[in-house]
């Protein structure tokens, strides 16, 4: 073990973490990996479409190599047919990142699922558990009344949550209304409660962020043209031969996937399929831009930069290598860096 690693295995009192965040497309892959070459990291993957087994080039999972020289984790937890929430995400990367510090690492927390970042810094609030016989009612109603109609009874008794959800989102309105009818308030009520936080850590917040929208647009499309030359078609192709999916299972939902499954249903042509994906993708990302804006204590680099991963890894090294010292020189006079 390095000096290094000794001194961050005693640094238990809020140890370091860092929070690698950005839109799809802004390199946090190729920055991690910089980071992990300067510094003990050990990586947790904070993308709600990682977590499915068997979805790999649709979700930019990393390659057999880098997964053996640094290891990763909450990758490949569940069945594409299955959910995860943020919440079991919370539990996940807590326990995740506490075996990590015991171990003398650094938790590298990487991804662009702005809501599993928030649900670490912030908590949760208390909303009930999902309840399938009532969301099943609520999939029949819409069946015959369509999504627009019970986003018109969500307005009636949560007209909060309404304002903030579009009248065609089906995962969330219907969330929505579950949460109404189980807890018999309105979820935005819930939503406002205090929320209960313990992040024992001292968290560095890294944020990738484009000085030019057009160029990070231009990367989205050259991704999602590699995918598919990757072979993302058949990958959606097996995984609709070898598992039954509704029209709201999560995974079908990720973005690539729900444009590939509608081109295999001969629903749109080859060229409608990416330019949805392609669209698709940039909504994401604007979305993750606009949940990276109001957050507090960010550092922000500019993804677009050709010399980022060096830029990121350097300003770490700097905060971290001063904290060990620190450390090093109060309690661990005889093995302090050099």
């Amino acid at each position: 073990m390095s000096a290094l690693n000794q001194i961050l295995k005693t640094d238990q009192n809020y140890p370091p973490a860092i929070f690698l965040m950005g839109p799809t497309a802004s390199g946090k892959s190729s920055v991690a990996l910089e980071i992990s070459r300067h510094l003990p990291v050990e990586i947790v993957s904070v993308d709600s479409a990682q977590v499915y087994r068997h979805m790999d080039i649709g979700t930019a999972k990393p390659n057999t190599e880098t997964l053996a020289a640094i290891p990763h984790h909450l990758i490949d937890l569940i069945e594409p047919y299955e959910r995860y929430s943020a919440g079991q995400f919370r539990d996940d990367a807590l326990l995740a990142m506490g075996e990590i510090t015991r171990r003398g690492n650094i938790p590298l927390l990487v991804g662009g699922t702005m809501l599993y970042f928030r649900a670490l810094m912030h908590g949760l609030s208390e909303l009930p558990a999902a309840d399938s016989e009532l969301r099943m009612t609520i999939s029949s109603m819409a069946e015959d009344l369509g999504w627009p109609a019970m986003h018109l009874q969500l307005q009636q008794i949560d007209p909060v949550s309404a304002a903030r959800i579009k009248s065609t989102d089906s995962q969330r309105i219907q969330r929505a209304l579950e949460v109404c009818y189980l807890a018999k308030k309105p979820m935005s009520e819930i939503l406002t409660k205090p929320r209960s936080v313990d992040l024992p850590y001292q968290t560095i917040h890294i944020a990738l962020i484009p000085s030019e929208r057009v160029m990070l647009h231009q990367r989205i499309s050259h991704r999602f043209d590699e995918m598919l030359n990757l072979g993302l078609i058949d990958e959606v192709r097996s995984l609709l031969d070898k598992f039954e999916f509704d029209a709201d299972t999560p995974a079908m939902r990720c973005v690539g996937y729900r444009q590939v499954r509608m081109y295999l249903n001969k629903e749109v042509s080859m060229n409608e399929m990416r330019s949805m994906g392609i669209a698709a993708t940039r909504q994401l990302a604007k979305r993750q831009l606009t949940w990276l804006r109001p957050m507090q204590g960010l550092h922000g680099f500019d993804c677009l930069s050709q010399d980022l991963a060096q830029q990121v890894s350097t300003y770490l090294q700097a905060i971290i290598l001063d904290r060990a010292a620190n450390l090093c020189s109060r309690q661990l006079p005889g093995s302090c860096l050099n």
